[in-house]
């Protein structure tokens, strides 16, 4: 697709991959708006990019989603690109007899139902535009679950399965809107500091999503979820063992 002189909104763009992509995306014209919870951080985002704004907004809140679907109509007349990147990710065991629930609750609110609310309420912009894409940042977890972080890794299943029917319903109702999705592996953010994993740069992340959106390729699986997708795919049991670490 053609992605200049685009409107383009970028949850958690203040920073992490969002700030990446916003600032990938900054080039040929484009209008971002960054949403997030940080004024701060926004701020800072906003300072360091051309024709960029910002609104600060809890997704997972309905007056926050409101008042954000208001400010896009009134400030902007519409929107091309809806990028759905604010996540949030906890690490616990999952044997665990206290908490579990509500950790998972908070995830899926973030991680997943806030996609499906958001989505909904700015789909009308994305119809009325001639050119539009929405870009789901999923996880190499959306394909192989990890035991450290199991309930992240179930909301990013579900929001890979809802990609996929809604793709499937675009593709048919409104071609104009590409859907696209991210299968990043673990990436060096805030989020992800207490990780002691190989981590790749948010900069990589935003280029293969910035590559992907030109060639139209509706999949992009950044650094090594390439091979373990592909490995993933000749062996599922395998590959999930040993993406868990375990001996097999």
């Amino acid at each position: 697709m053609n992605i200049e002189n685009k409107t383009i909104l970028i949850t958690g763009g203040g920073t992490g991959i969002g700030f990446a992509i916003a600032k990938v995306l900054s080039l040929k014209g484009n209008n971002l708006i960054l949403v997030g919870r940080r004024e701060d951080k926004l701020k800072e985002a906003v300072a360091r990019l051309p024709k960029a704004s910002y609104i600060v907004a809890d997704v997972t809140n309905s007056t926050d989603v409101e008042n954000l679907v208001q400010q896009v109509n009134a400030t902007f007349g519409g929107l091309d690109i809806l990028v759905n990147n604010a996540g949030v990710v906890t690490a616990y065991p999952l044997e665990s007899t206290e908490g579990v629930y509500e950790k998972a609750k908070f995830e899926m609110d973030l991680n997943y139902l806030s996609v499906v609310r958001l989505t909904e309420r700015l789909l009308p912009l994305l119809k009325a535009s001639k050119e539009a894409a929405i870009v789901n940042i999923e996880s190499i977890v959306s394909y192989l679950p990890n035991t450290v972080i199991a309930t992240y890794s179930a909301t990013k299943a579900a929001l890979h399965s809802y990609s996929q029917s809604l793709r499937l319903v675009l593709q048919r109702t409104h071609p104009h809107i590409q859907l696209f999705e991210v299968f990043p592996p673990f990436v060096d953010t805030d989020m992800t500091k207490g990780f002691s994993a190989d981590k790749l740069s948010p900069d990589v992340v935003a280029e293969d999503i910035y590559n992907a959106l030109q060639k139209n390729e509706y999949a992009i699986r950044p650094g090594l979820t390439k091979d373990v997708y592909h490995s993933f795919l000749q062996s599922p049991e395998i590959t999930l063992k040993r993406f868990n670490g375990i001996e097999v």
